[in-house]
């Protein structure tokens, strides 16, 4: 479940999150990592960070605005983010900008299961 933090009297959920993110090479880098920062988020390896977000109504709509306010997007970039969802207490995952694509792994199992939901 979300830590409650108090801010000016308000109560506003926090969720620990991680954002992996695959940019391209004229990505908007600064900005993304001035975000990082500003976030206070700790590196977890190649192009992954954790953090703890504050939000009010909508986790995943509110971090999206949020990034494309601090960065600029293109089509190219590809962030998710893993978090656990407040109702369910589940651990999920989710693109907010882009998309999956096929793993560079592909060919080399004879498994042909394809999964939609994280």
């Amino acid at each position: 479940m979300p830590i409650a933090a108090q801010i000016k009297g308000v109560i506003t959920p926090t969720s620990t999150i991680w954002i992996s993110y695959d940019l391209g090479l004229r990505a908007d880098y600064d900005g993304l990592f001035a975000w990082l920062a500003q976030h206070r988020a700790k590196e977890c390896g190649a192009s992954l960070a954790v953090l703890a977000f504050e939000w009010r109504e909508s986790l995943l709509d509110e971090l999206k605005s949020e990034l494309s306010q601090h960065m600029a997007i293109s089509k190219h970039d590809r962030i998710y983010v893993l978090y656990r969802e407040k109702t369910s207490n589940k651990n999920k995952g989710r693109f907010i900008f882009g998309g999956r694509r096929a793993p560079s792994w592909t060919g080399y199992s004879t498994t042909n299961e394809v999964d939609e939901e994280d």
